[in-house]
């Protein structure tokens, strides 16, 4: 195999050439995905699912684009999509709904986004990194994510009006009925037992794995936070055996 069909770029890009085995390897991972033969049933090319898809009126997107892709194995376009285009989408499933051929290219998304977290692309870190706070919380604690972590510093992404938010939290929460949300530092209190149950889901089913691909430094923070809680539950687990006994005494 040349050079030239041995790496695949754009010669008006500056980015590097992508292998060709990556290429295929990103495709694979695809196409392997339980959900794939389900979302992709073939194209008409009508064009019904970009035009009324509300992300393609304001951005570089078209769900018939990733259609096309898919089902004519462009490895190199699937590939250039996973760069950008995908993340456009807003998952609201217009397409999957209109689409006269029964595709869901919504779904089509999810695996691709899928696919550019497992290997570690670096449109999927850029896109994370500004929930790696919310990522935190979420894994650590088991808890939902807090009032005042919701700011234009931490989400600039979001737009000029998260700034709306900038409003005496603690008084306003204190207008909801149930006690346990009165504060803004969580939504409900988890307790040890179940937060280290949620950190073995994590580990089991590989998200842990996905985190260290996208953010290696968020993932040795929580792998801390989490052993600290296991030695913390041993020392009840402990103090427990030491209360039954001296029970039986």
């Amino acid at each position: 195999m040349n050079q030239a069909s041995a790496a695949i770029g754009d010669p008006l890009s500056e980015s590097p050439a992508v292998a060709r085995e990556e290429l295929e390897a990103v495709f694979a991972d695809i196409q392997s995905h339980p959900l794939y033969d389900h979302e992709l049933n073939g194209c008409l090319n009508c064009g019904i699912c970009t035009a009324t898809c509300p992300s393609a009126h304001y951005y570089d997107y078209s769900p018939r684009e990733i259609v096309q892709l898919l089902w004519t194995e462009n490895l190199e376009g699937i590939h250039d999509a996973m760069q950008e285009k995908i993340w456009a989408c807003a998952q609201c499933y217009t397409c999957a709904a209109r689409c006269p051929f029964g595709n869901s290219p919504g779904g089509l998304v999810m695996i691709m986004r899928e696919a550019a977290i497992k290997h570690g692309m670096e449109s999927a870190k850029e896109v994370l990194r500004p929930f790696s706070r919310v990522m935190l919380k979420v894994i650590s604690t088991g808890n939902q994510l807090a009032p005042n972590m919701i700011n234009a510093e931490h989400f600039p992404d979001w737009g000029p009006h998260i700034s709306k938010v900038d409003a005496p939290l603690t008084v306003l929460r204190k207008a909801i009925p149930m006690p346990t949300l009165h504060t803004l530092e969580t939504a409900w209190e988890v307790n040890l037992k179940t937060s280290l149950e949620l950190y073995v889901i994590w580990e089991e089913s590989g998200v842990l794995d996905q985190l260290e691909t996208m953010d290696e430094n968020l993932f040795d923070v929580i792998t801390d936070i989490m052993e600290e809680k296991r030695d913390d539950y041993d020392d009840w687990l402990e103090d427990q055996e030491d209360e039954d006994g001296d029970d039986d005494d």
